[in-house]
């Protein structure tokens, strides 16, 4: 049902992930089907120590903020200061639905004091 992750082989978004109008915030990424609890979506954000923050890919960047977020961030890659977090699905998520996170769950450093 899933691709197959190859790291060597780089797509902005898996085939059942879409970019659309949130009603959260701008756009955010939406199951194109239903998707399972535990998917590795992928790379999302990329702690580099040079940087005040995070490099974010086009997963990262459309991930809107949300407290019944049903998505997470895993550490990947923790290398002398560097760390690559991927995206993981908390619980099933149906057709149609918007991926989120919480960021102060996952220590996003993001300006959420509103939210």
């Amino acid at each position: 049902m899933y691709p197959v992750y190859n790291k060597f082989y780089y797509k902005p978004l898996p085939d059942f992930i879409d970019v659309r109008k949130s009603n959260i915030e701008g756009l955010g990424l939406f199951a194109k089907e239903d998707i399972e609890e535990g998917i590795d979506l992928g790379m999302s954000h990329l702690k580099v120590p040079i940087i005040q923050g995070y490099v974010r890919t086009a997963i990262g960047s459309f991930l809107n903020h949300s407290k019944q977020n049903n998505c997470y961030l895993e550490q990947q890659l923790d290398w002398d200061d560097y760390r690559a977090y991927n995206v993981i699905t908390a619980r099933d998520i149906k057709k149609g639905e918007e991926l989120t996170l919480d960021y102060h769950i996952d220590g996003l450093e993001y300006n959420t004091e509103d939210l």
